[in-house]
């Protein structure tokens, strides 16, 4: 993977811990030759992430919707930023640039991306490996909210399966590395009249 998309918060949260997992992921991502993609902030965990990288020399690229562009917001110094008209151009432009996603500690906005990318590949619009690096336990309610999505048959298992689940960057890049997409099922279209 040449090209990961990384959604996050535009906050650092209340832990250091969350933080301290972003410079180590921005850090791996340099080191191992690996672009970021991300949506362009320079607050929170956007910014630290972004950061880093420029401290490594790693190249990362914005997307920013033109809205969010005002000054206090886009970062200056990144490798190149794309600003698209909508949210939804963006989440378009982000995944004709990148071959996996990763999502880090964040709100609303983090898990609208990541689930939209697993929306994709449930569709088998895309076949990209989608993860989360679930620091510190971040998202285990979510994990648990998936478990009960099955159960209560809202959600096939295998669909479950496409999200890729690691503790630490390392297991999480290699999990994604190993990624094999289901299968894409054959859709007949029958017109009935």
């Amino acid at each position: 993977m040449k090209k990961i998309a990384v959604f996050c918060g535009s906050s650092l949260g209340f832990s250091d811990i969350y933080k301290n997992e972003a410079i180590k992921l921005g850090n791996y991502f340099a080191i191992n030759k690996i672009s970021l993609v991300y949506g362009g902030g320079k607050i929170g965990m956007m910014g630290i992430l972004a950061d880093t990288m420029l401290k490594k020399n790693g190249e990362v690229i914005g997307v920013i919707p033109g809205l969010l562009r005002h000054e206090e917001v886009a970062h200056a110094k990144i490798s190149e930023m794309i600003v698209t008209k909508t949210m939804s151009d963006r989440k378009v432009t982000i995944s004709k640039l990148v071959s996996g996603y990763i999502a880090l500690p964040g709100g609303f906005g983090t898990l609208d991306e990541i689930f939209e990318a697993l929306t994709l590949s449930q569709l088998g619009i895309e076949q990209k490996p989608v993860g989360i690096l679930n620091t510190n336990g971040f998202f285990n309610h979510l994990i648990k909210q998936l478990e009960v999505m099955v159960t209560e048959g809202y959600l096939k298992e295998s669909n479950k399966e496409m999200l890729i689940i690691a503790s630490t960057v390392e297991e999480l890049i290699a999990k994604m590395d190993a990624y094999k997409a289901p299968k894409k099922t054959k859709v007949i279209n029958k017109v009935v009249s």
